[in-house]
């Protein structure tokens, strides 16, 4: 499969390596490192306030991936500030773009929302946003307000959670939306001109290893310019795990080296137009369920890089 038409001009999809990364997609766009900072605008989601739907996704427990100092009682100036003193203690020159995050940041006002942009962006070393949302809370007028700031200059990027291609998994989770919706809303996100990421959980409940390469094979159709994968985490908390303790759900137990094999297939058979933001996610310890593999990120990462190089494999070779 050839690179897709959302590469921007002047760009090169150049695979010296086994699959294209975030940084990749970065270094296109900006000199330096840069780094996400995490903020919370204190939003919920329409799949727990009522709005369509009550109890929100069955497997999240938002505080499992919400950094400490993201306190939606602090101002986006504060917690951006905070993650700044945090980083800048690992690297010089680090420059920042502001990632709202926590929960669904587009839901509810958007004369709040652009506030919160405006003042994300009036922080120093900060140099665009990206915008976490779910794909049914974008609508035109917010995608009109971004495409403004970028067109001023600014970097900004969406990040839908799609999660499956399969809407009889997203109701199964009580995601509350289709796969529709994510296809509808990247396609107006980039019809003014903002880069688009699609996030994805491998092993949700029901679905075969079939089912999740019939995902990729979807996402390539729609074709973003960066993709998240990781693992189905059990995380107390949650309703998924209360099911399965319950014997009401059942969920795959994913070994470290069946992920690992499932990666491989799922790098093989992703469009190398897409660039891989993450593999894995990683819940606290102390409430994570399962799977509890031990390994950090980038050990897993490691992994399967090697595991990539003695397979031959490079992104989109099966694609």
């Amino acid at each position: 499969m050839p690179p897709c038409s959302i590469v921007r001009p002047g760009y090169e999809v150049v695979m010296e390596k086994h699959y294209r990364d975030y940084a990749d997609f970065l270094g296109e766009h900006f000199d330096g490192k840069m780094q996400k900072l995490s903020v919370n605008t204190g939003n919920s989601c329409p799949n727990r306030d009522g709005t369509i739907g009550h109890g929100g996704c069955s497997y999240c427990n938002n505080m499992a991936f919400t950094p400490a100092y993201c306190l939606a009682t602090d101002s986006i100036a504060v917690q951006l500030d905070k993650g700044r003193r945090f980083f800048s203690r690992k690297y010089n020159d680090m420059r920042y773009l502001a990632y709202f995050q926590s929960y669904t940041s587009t839901h509810g006002s958007l004369g709040r929302f652009k506030e919160a942009c405006e003042e994300a962006l009036a922080v120093d070393d900060i140099d665009g946003i990206v915008v976490g949302t779910r794909p049914d809370c974008f609508d035109r007028p917010t995608a009109r307000f971004l495409g403004g700031l970028l067109r001023e200059g600014r970097f900004v990027m969406m990040e839908f959670g799609a999660e499956s291609a399969h809407d009889m998994t997203l109701r199964r989770v009580n995601r509350c939306h289709r796969w529709a919706d994510t296809v509808f809303a990247v396609n107006m996100a980039r019809k003014e001109g903002l880069f688009t990421g699609v996030h994805l959980i491998m092993g949700l409940p029901g679905e075969s290893r079939t089912m999740m390469l019939q995902t990729v094979a979807a996402l390539n159709l729609l074709c973003p310019d960066t993709v998240k994968f990781h693992q189905l985490q059990v995380v107390g908390g949650t309703r998924l795990a209360d099911d399965v303790a319950e014997g009401k759900e059942s969920v795959q137990s994913l070994s470290v080296d069946g992920y690992l094999d499932l990666c491989c297939d799922l790098v093989a058979r992703l469009n190398p137009a897409i660039a891989i933001e993450r593999f894995t996610s990683q819940s606290p310890g102390d409430m994570l369920i399962s799977p509890r593999w031990g390994l950090k990120n980038h050990e897993f990462v490691h992994k399967l890089e090697r595991l990539l190089n003695a397979r031959g494999i490079i992104q989109g070779c099966l694609s």
